[in-house]
């Protein structure tokens, strides 16, 4: 997501940076990153036990997904894999080259107002990770997602982001137990000044748990959602549930060169 300072507020404001989203979508299902075109939650098992991918994909229908993750991160741990294995198989991950340069250029190009955003139902080590070793950590402000540590014998702990024993969030369109977007991003914009403090957001998805927070968006804004993936079949259907309430402009995409091409012509 791309969100830029509104104008009133720039020349009191000029060296602050100010939010732009980019949401590595996923839903209450695997967590497929745009940057990467890969499934990262099943891509470690995938590397280090193809077995325990197997496993997961056939526990997603009992268990939350999330839950199921971190289940299956137990059992690669009893099997003798640590905290390196998992790095490792991390750095394996993928990222389109186009999609990297889009928000590199962005973010070297565009003045301190402009700020990034990862909005994502993976897990904090998983990003981490895949953005330090691609050198891209530096073009993301910030990073909302389920917390993961690794333990001193190399189990990594993951987390939902919203505690199942705490208060749960009241999201009504359909986001995961995990989290909502549509509240993480309305906590995100009103810590950084609220709506009316930005021109424009830009929001990039493909999952169904990004139709949520694209509710959320104003006219001027924009989503930018990828072809034949869930959220752009919700939005083809327009006797879906909540696609009437969708505001924002919506144009749709289907490589990272797209993005990149449009991050050039229009921000």
């Amino acid at each position: 997501m791309y969100a830029r300072r509104s104008r009133s507020n720039r020349a009191a404001r000029r060296r602050r940076r100010f939010p732009r989203s980019l949401s590595p979508s996923s839903s209450a299902e695997p967590t497929r990153s745009l940057a990467t075109d890969q499934d990262t939650d099943r891509y470690v098992f995938e590397v280090l036990a193809p077995h325990l991918r197997t496993s997961l994909r056939a526990s997603k229908k009992t268990l939350q997904w999330t839950d199921n993750c971190a289940e299956h991160l137990r059992k690669l741990h009893a099997e003798g894999f640590g905290k390196e294995d998992v790095l490792g198989a991390l750095r394996q991950v993928p990222v389109h080259p186009a999609m990297r340069r889009a928000f590199v250029d962005l973010k070297a190009s565009k003045d301190p107002q402009v700020t990034t955003f990862i909005l994502s139902n993976a897990n904090s080590v998983y990003i981490d990770t895949i953005l330090k070793h691609y050198g891209v950590e530096n073009a993301i402000d910030e990073v909302v997602t389920n917390p993961a540590q690794f333990r001193e014998d190399g189990l990594l702990e993951l987390r939902r982001r919203v505690d199942p024993n705490g208060p749960q969030h009241q999201c009504k369109v359909g986001c995961s137990p995990n989290m909502c977007k549509g509240e993480e991003l309305e906590a995100f914009m009103a810590r950084n000044g609220g709506w009316d403090s930005f021109d424009k957001v830009v929001y990039i998805g493909d999952g169904a748990n990004d139709l949520c927070p694209i509710l959320h968006l104003r006219s001027q804004d924009v989503a930018l959602v990828r072809l034949y993936r869930e959220l752009y079949r919700r939005l083809q259907n327009s006797t879906a549930a909540h696609t009437s309430d969708v505001k924002c402009k919506v144009v749709s995409w289907g490589g990272a060169w797209e993005v990149e091409k449009w991050f050039k012509e229009e921000l």
